[in-house]
């Protein structure tokens, strides 16, 4: 009888030892685990990072939790990327579009509300305010004098003319007088398309910093490991989400301005 129970139990006592002889991953810095390199030359110990099953619970509270962010020393990577100069240079492109936003599209009248129209001559293209003096001589009157230029007249009322400004030019001479539209909800509406335009463009010249940034590292791969690469590649990446979320600020801000009562 007591043997017919062992043999019984045996089964199950084979269970239990396979259990608590189980090697268990988790660790007290986590669900990281050591182990060697199975390469005996090597001898490294490596870390291999292991993930629980997930419940209900860690789901809802992962759903709220950022990913972290890369903080690299530009200083460490300096001899592969300059990253405060790739910043100085995401920054202008920034400074651009802010100018291009609050100079240019503005529902106020001022003399700075046509320095952005482009003039088309023989010699080539110039800002308008390059060939003539403008001035306001009444809220609702502008004067654009092109004595200095008299030759580009022409040009200049063509260039006013085609400015998707709703304006409507007349030329006295070498004096070309603009009168100010009204403020209508189609003129603003013309501004914020314009404005998400200026800020496409901008966009894009962001890209291209970028697309020079991961460049410039790539000519690095030989001489440096593919995580180092991919570390700085993100940081860039980073570092470009960072900018267009600032340039979709100020487009917000300037789309309230435009679309505001009329």
């Amino acid at each position: 009888m007591a043997l017919r129970c062992i043999h019984r139990l045996s089964p199950m006592i084979s269970a239990s030892l396979l259990i608590v002889r189980r090697p268990s991953l988790r660790t007290n810095t986590g669900n990281m685990a050591s182990f060697l390199c199975p390469c005996r030359q090597c001898g490294v110990q490596q870390t291999v990072l292991t993930r629980p099953l997930a419940t209900k619970k860690s789901k809802a509270k992962s759903k709220g939790i950022a990913q972290s962010k890369v903080n690299i020393n530009a200083s460490l990577v300096e001899d592969i990327i300059d990253l405060e100069e790739l910043k100085r240079e995401m920054q202008e492109v920034v400074e651009n579009l802010k100018q291009d936003l609050n100079k240019n599209l503005s529902i106020r009248s001022s003399p700075g509300a046509l320095d952005h129209i482009t003039v088309i001559t023989k010699d080539g293209k110039f800002p308008l305010n390059q060939l003539g003096q403008i001035s306001m001589k009444s809220p609702q009157l502008l004067i654009v004098n092109m004595a200095n230029f008299p030759e580009s007249t022409d040009a200049a009322l063509k260039a006013l003319r085609e400015s998707k400004m709703n304006l409507n030019p007349e030329a006295d001479g070498t004096v070309i007088r603009v009168p100010v539209p009204k403020v209508t909800r189609e003129h603003r509406e013309n501004l914020a398309k314009l404005a998400k335009q200026l800020t496409n463009k901008g966009k894009d010249a962001l890209r291209r910093v970028r697309s020079n940034a991961v460049a410039e590292v790539k000519k690095s791969k030989s001489t440096v490991s593919e995580d180092v690469i991919r570390l700085i590649e993100k940081q860039i990446q980073q570092m470009t989400d960072d900018t267009v979320a600032e340039m979709d600020t100020h487009l917000e801000t300037k789309m309230k301005e435009l679309l505001g009562s009329d």
